[in-house]
């Protein structure tokens, strides 16, 4: 079995960095220093190739419009900077439109105008502070701490309007939220929405997700029955009844059938937060779409992707395989010569872009070599009358987004300093140098950012 226990939480120290400005020196009335000129990475040489695809996609700009564009808000972003800093309580926010990224900086004082256009920006005139609306929302924020309202999905400071909106089904529960928060309606701009916001997750194998806690294994393959999503797995990772977490900690399902042993296999029903992907988690080599589950003969190609060894291949040895393990025997299992580890178990066995199977056990590892067991997939399909979700049953995601983080505490878009801890699958790492993560700058893949501890 290849079920890995839990590890105590190792909870990273997110460093919040002070951003020195050049030349801001002065005093708030002063006139504004020329604005720094952004940094080579924040403009559009170094642009992952993933990022200008989806730009030209989504915005319908060509990949030379797409770089412009970015140099452009950067070169607005060190801007606006300047003059937030220059303008004080009178700044009213800050915002660019169009290609050009051009920028129109509010304030509150007429008479900062011909600074804000002297800068090179357009100067706009309004009643209202950023301060001041930020306040207005600070005060929604804290009433709903403690009792979420009812009826109301969003609300937001927008600084084009100059006004906090906020979304309501109806007015009246709009109201109700405002008099309880004590914000006056001369900030407020009530909007008519029908808005039931939730989460957006993916379900896909390869991926982690936590049992009670008490353990860790991978997600098999997404999978349907009716309307109701979820994913098989390994039948030893879980019995009916038993909740599952996310790799991301956050509630998913709870198992609804279970066989071990005799044979391998589970399947967990997922609530709607989680969407079933047609997707095996390729771990830095692409993801894998799933298009069916013709089974594959031996000597065929077959790769395995985990949440603590991530993705190896190797063939098929031999079929309709018995293994005994602690527990008891395991028949009809798929022998092959693919390393896998503890907390790789139940995760996606595939051949081409045909499922083949989930994880069960073995021996060895993945410094040496071993042999791992797969249950068959289409077995645990009939036991449980679930259908496999294709590339013919829902739309994949781009497949240029980056992979996600097989379970632990580092997470992407994180500023972490120079001694934070975390964890990446089932290993400790301590930070070398402060910086912000980006996708893809994984601990095992930056020896410069992270050492193994």
């Amino acid at each position: 079995m290849l079920r890995k226990r839990a590890l105590a939480a190792c909870t990273a120290t997110v460093a919040v960095g002070a951003l020195a400005l050049a030349g801001l020196t002065g005093t708030a009335s002063a006139d504004p220093a020329p604005a720094p000129a952004p940094a080579p990475a924040a403009g559009s040489a170094h642009l992952s190739p993933g990022l200008l695809k989806a730009m030209q996609r989504d915005l319908g700009l060509t990949a030379a419009e797409a770089r412009d564009r970015i140099a452009g808000e950067s070169r607005a972003a060190a801007l606006t900077a300047g003059l937030r800093y220059s303008l004080g309580g009178r700044f009213a926010g800050a915002r660019v439109s169009g290609d050009d990224a051009d920028l129109t900086v509010a304030t509150t004082d007429a008479s900062d105008a011909a600074r804000i256009t002297k800068a090179g920006a357009r100067a706009e005139v309004v009643d209202h502070s950023l301060a001041e609306l930020d306040a207005a929302k600070a005060a929604l924020d804290a009433v709903a701490l403690s009792t979420a309202p009812k009826d109301v999905p969003a609300w937001y400071v927008d600084v084009r309007s100059n006004r906090v909106v906020v979304q309501a089904g109806k007015a009246s529960a709009a109201d109700a939220f405002l008099a309880k928060a004590g914000v006056s309606r001369e900030l407020v701009t009530v909007a008519r929405s029908t808005e039931r916001p939730r989460t957006f997750t993916d379900l896909r194998g390869g991926d982690a997700y936590y049992m009670n806690g008490s353990g860790r294994c991978s997600i098999g393959f997404p999978v349907k029955r009716g309307t109701q999503g979820g994913f098989v797995s390994a039948g030893h990772c879980g019995t009916p009844g038993v909740s599952t977490s996310g790799y991301n900690q956050q509630a998913q399902g709870s198992f609804q059938g279970s066989t071990f042993p005799g044979r391998d296999y589970s399947w967990v029903a997922t609530n709607t937060n989680w969407t079933p992907r047609p997707l095996v988690n390729g771990y830095g080599n692409g993801d894998v779409t799933v298009t069916g589950s013709t089974e594959a003969i031996e000597g065929s190609s077959v790769c395995r992707s985990g949440s603590t060894t991530g993705w190896h291949c190797g063939t098929v040895q031999q079929r309709n395989s018995s293994v005994t393990y602690q527990e008891g025997t395991v028949s009809g299992v798929t022998r092959t010569n693919v390393c896998a580890e503890p907390g790789d178990s139940g995760g996606s066995f595939i051949s081409g872009s045909q499922a083949q199977g989930v994880t069960s056990g073995g021996t060895g590892n993945c410094s040496q070599g071993g042999v791992t067991y797969f249950q068959p997939l289409n077995p645990a399909l009939q036991a449980y009358g679930l259908t496999l979700v294709t590339n013919g049953s829902t739309t994949p995601p781009d497949p240029t987004d980056p992979p996600t983080t097989p379970g632990g505490t580092w997470a992407a878009g994180t500023t972490y300093a120079a001694g934070d801890v975390v964890t990446y699958g089932s290993a400790r790492y301590r930070c070398l140098q402060g910086h912000q993560a980006q996708p893809g700058w994984t601990p095992p893949n930056v020896p410069a950012l992270w050492q193994a501890v």
